[in-house]
């Protein structure tokens, strides 16, 4: 358990030090959005969620796009193409508790848009 515990702040010292301004780090890439868009384009909700996650999109949003849900740690638990402007997901069992991360990419690949939410179960 001690072992676990040393593991995780090692995990969370390395995230937090990564949020240098001006940083270049996977991190900064991977959790923050692009400068160049301050305004949010996805509204999620319940957060926290218990079993579904809703992402609703601005009219702006191509359905080109893709959306997907990492984990804290960043392994990657589902993506999907949008269809219209809102998208859910259903958490499974392998959702467990703690914050997960989603990213909405255009056809390229580029990040449109990052953030996070909690599950509670």
């Amino acid at each position: 358990m001690q072992k676990r515990n040393l593991i995780i702040l090692v995990i969370l010292y390395t995230i937090t030090t990564s949020f240098v301004p001006g940083g270049n780090g996977f991190y900064d890439s991977f959790f923050s959005a692009p400068a160049t868009s301050n305004t949010k384009i996805v509204r999620i909700y319940p957060n926290p969620a218990t079993s579904v996650i809703n992402f609703e999109f601005d009219k702006s949003v191509e359905s080109t796009n893709t959306i997907a849900i990492y984990s804290f740690y960043g392994k990657k638990m589902s993506e999907q193409r949008l269809s219209n402007n809102k998208v859910t997901f259903m958490l499974d069992d392998n959702y467990t508790r703690g914050l997960y991360v989603f990213q909405l990419r255009d056809q390229s690949g580029k990040l449109i848009e990052s953030g996070k939410f909690q599950v509670s179960k």
